[in-house]
């Protein structure tokens, strides 16, 4: 039943928690408040943040929604995938906040993408879970039998961990016949707890006292604790202690070194001697106080024993005891108040850190966000954050004890690629405490800088005749990006050059940039060629630029000079009368090269006719006119051959020559009965023989052709017809009265008659109708045999055909012979 009747408590005050805070929640953007019973079990339910906060479930998944404590300790734990906080770790109320009330830890809840910041506060309401307990177990007193009527005995208070109604309520006194119990309330809250003498001790009849001081709290159920007083009754002592001042008010800085006097307390005692002498101690003092502070128990000298720390406790109040040897005690409060030092230096707390941001991030990106906390207080807990001043970001402040560094200006990482970022938080002490973290920011990539070629028109001069191949020219270009974003690639833009595409005529390596020659180049055919060379990165988008490449062909002297005029045979026909200078001819030669490989140049290589004269004749070295250097004379030859070199002016050089035949006469008639005649004659005979001959030599190739396949058919056709003579077949062939063999296998006639016969018969014979049998072969073989008139004619016919064909073979030969034999006589 009691079970039941806490967990209906609980839930009321929870329930009356949760409500107080979701009206705040209504007021407060971005804080929720949740109030829970300590001592919870790990994985109670505190509250549905979702919905509180008006988050959905996805965008905490998003987020990565977490939670950030301040302290080392984390009580709640978060779930984002259901929006809800549970109990972590069992929280133990006395634990967490001693007597301070109410009670509460706040953690913070951060999202990402965008940066959220949420405040959570979480109220741990105490249960009635601890017992009141004094310091000591068992008190001994030792009181006067003379103490008049009235006196007042301190006595030590109980302690109980809880606060409010399960904190200590009451304290009885029992038995209560000789003591009555008093409570007094202090200012500060605390309670002074005095035993008051209503009936006088009388040592005599009771030497010694035993009370039951019993300390109990309001919580359901109730719990007490007890501790045991004993007293001893003494002789007389009729004056007690009297403290000098009931209360001391004192100021210590934290940190003070330990023995710094604090106060000095003192009390007087009426009584002389040992009843006199007072005694200092602090009997009801917690350990803590122990271990701050001592006091001397003859001067009464309050002295630092330990480490003064304000950010624990800001003031302690000691209650010292003066006492008498009689037993008489008087109490002198000691409020010391704790003077805050800035010995705490802000400590910085990366919260969210985003390591590379792009560099296209518009004013006001988030790049990080950080908590700064200062334990101290006022001025020492005042905290002032900045950054370094050569980067582009800034500070701004957006929850209490939270700062967010957002971008100010626009970045570009191909300037700087990267920011040292160092947060310096400072407080206000004297002196001022400060610390620093640096943050190293990253500035990542983005495809906005497209290629850019070292040159942008390139040239490059190629010797014709190149090999396929060739490795004209490198292009190169830079991409101030990064990573892929600066990877480049290089593609040749198609267009036509002379009807033909480009791609035809070179190639580019799309990673190295080489530019290579498909073709041979002539500089005849194409003289240069344009193109153009784009450059594209791997971004994305990619971006790209082009460059334009001029190819110029430099000619080679890959071509001799063309002799077009004189055309060969050519003569001239120069008067004896002709003067110096008489233009004889003119050589004309062009050169298909150009620049000096195209310059001609003529000279005469050959000359006879008069040499023992001199020469007669000269060629212009660069226009090829051939002149008389002389007035001709008798005594020149009539019949002039020169040949004439023309050279062009190539490295090597090439050249053509032309014979030139110059008859020096003054008619036709004259060059006809001169040797000149005869030397043209002989000229033309050596050709006409050559053609004769060749002539010759070709029909006499084809009159033994003829021949041997004449000899060769007849030969076959005599096996043939000697076959069917020595068939088994039964054939009885029919003969005419006239026919003859002219194989010679039948009749008695010789080879010559035979033919004479044939040849005589023919005209009678082809005006007989022919008769005929079949020969039937009993092999399955189907031949038709001429028989009769009809056989010897056929035969006859070839025989004449033949004879023919010899005889025209042989009158051809013999044309020949004698056409080779007499061809001077054919001529003369």
């Amino acid at each position: 039943m009691e079970r039941l009747w806490m967990r209906a408590v609980r839930g009321r005050w929870r329930t009356l928690f949760v409500v107080l805070c979701l009206c705040e929640l209504r007021s407060v953007s971005g804080q929720a408040r949740y109030s829970i019973p300590e001592e919870q079990a790990e994985g109670s339910f505190v509250g549905n943040i979702a919905r509180d906060l008006g988050l959905d479930v996805a965008r905490l998944v998003a987020g990565k929604a977490r939670i950030i404590s301040k302290g080392g300790r984390q009580y709640v734990d978060f779930k984002p995938d259901k929006g809800t906080l549970v109990i972590q770790e069992r929280i133990d109320r006395e634990e967490l906040c001693g007597k301070t009330t109410p009670c509460s830890f706040t953690f913070d809840i951060i999202l990402e993408n965008p940066i959220q910041l949420y405040r959570v506060t979480v109220e741990v309401v105490d249960i009635n879970d601890n017992s009141p307990s004094f310091p000591q177990s068992e008190i001994h007193l030792e009181i006067a039998e003379s103490v008049t009527l009235g006196t007042r005995f301190s006595l030590a208070n109980a302690a109980d961990p809880d606060v409010a109604l399960n904190d200590i309520q009451k304290y009885i006194l029992k038995p209560s016949d000789n003591f009555k119990l008093e409570i007094q309330n202090q200012p500060n809250g605390a309670k002074v707890i005095e035993m008051v003498l209503q009936k006088p001790l009388d040592r005599e009849q009771e030497e010694s006292l035993t009370l039951m001081l019993i300390a109990s709290d309001g919580g359901e159920p109730h719990r007490s604790g007890t501790a045991r007083i004993q007293i001893t009754v003494l002789d007389a002592n009729d004056n007690a202690p009297v403290c000098t001042q009931p209360v001391y008010k004192v100021d210590v800085r934290e940190n003070s070194p330990a023995g710094t006097l604090i106060a000095t307390v003192s009390a007087s005692d009426a009584d002389a001697g040992l009843n006199g002498d007072v005694t200092y101690s602090t009997p009801h003092i917690t350990k803590e106080e122990r271990d701050l502070f001592h006091i001397d128990v003859k001067t009464g000298e309050v002295n630092v024993a330990g480490k003064l720390d304000f950010e624990k406790s800001k003031s302690y109040q000691l209650n010292v005891q003066a006492r008498d040897h009689g037993g008489y005690t008087d109490t002198c409060k000691v409020f010391i108040n704790i003077i805050d030092e800035n010995d705490n230096v802000p400590t910085i707390k990366l919260m969210s850190f985003s390591q590379s941001i792009p560099e296209d991030s518009p004013p006001g990106a988030t790049v990080a966000v950080f908590n700064v906390n200062d334990d101290d207080a006022d001025g020492n807990g005042v905290v002032k954050c900045a950054i370094n001043a050569d980067v582009p970001f800034k500070i701004e402040s957006s929850l209490a004890g939270y700062y967010t560094i957002v971008t100010e200006n626009f970045l570009d990482r191909e300037s700087v690629p990267e920011y040292n970022v160092t947060i310096t938080v400072s407080d206000q002490g004297s002196p001022p405490l400060s610390s620093s973290q640096n943050v190293n920011v990253q500035i990542s990539d983005v495809n906005d800088n497209p290629p850019e070629f070292h040159q942008s028109e390139y040239r490059k001069t190629v010797a014709e005749n190149n090999p396929p191949g060739f490795s004209v020219l490198t292009v190169s270009a830079g991409d101030a990006d990064w990573g892929r974003n600066a990877r480049v690639s290089y593609f040749l833009e198609e267009k036509e050059v002379h009807g033909a595409a480009v791609s035809s005529f070179v190639s580019v390596h799309p990673e190295s940039g080489v530019v290579r020659a498909l073709r041979s180049f002539d500089y005849e055919q194409i003289k240069s060629f344009d193109f153009n060379v784009s450059a594209r990165d791997s971004g994305s988008p990619p971006l790209s630029s082009a460059a334009a490449v001029r190819i110029l062909i430099r000619d080679q002297n890959d071509n001799a000079p063309q002799v077009l005029y004189p055309v060969q045979p050519h003569a001239e026909m120069v008067p004896r009368s002709a003067d110096a200078g008489y233009l004889v001819t003119k050589v004309v030669a062009v050169d298909v090269d150009s620049g000096q490989n195209a310059w001609l140049s003529y000279k005469v290589q050959h000359k006879f006719g008069g040499a023992d004269r001199g020469a007669l004749f000269e060629v212009g070295l660069h226009n090829g006119e051939m002149r008389t250097v002389r007035q001709v004379t008798d005594k020149d030859a009539v019949k002039q051959r020169l040949t004439v070199v023309v050279e062009d002016n190539g490295q090597p050089s090439r050249s053509a020559t032309v014979a030139v035949n110059v008859a020096l006469a003054d008619g036709f008639s004259e060059v006809l009965r001169s040797e000149f005649a005869d030397d043209f004659s002989e000229d033309y005979d050596d050709r006409l023989t050559f053609y004769l001959v060749s002539a010759l030599a070709a029909v006499s190739f084809l009159f033994v052709a003829c021949l041997l396949l004449i000899v060769s058919l007849k030969v076959y056709r005599w096996r043939r017809s000697r076959v069917l003579y020595r068939s088994d077949l039964p054939v009885i062939p029919y003969y005419p009265p006239r026919y003859c063999d002219t194989l010679g296998t039948a009749g008695t006639l010789p080879h010559v008659y035979n033919y004479e016969a044939c040849a005589a018969a023919k005209s009678h014979v082809t005006n007989t109708q022919a008769v005929s049998q079949s020969l039937v072969s009993v092999d399955g073989a189907d031949a038709d045999v001429p028989h009769g008139g009809e056989q010897m004619s056929g035969n006859c016919s070839r025989m004449s055909t033949l004879v023919s064909q010899i005889s025209t073979l042989v009158s051809i030969y013999v044309c020949f012979q004698s056409l080779y034999h007499g061809e001077a006589l054919f001529l003369y």
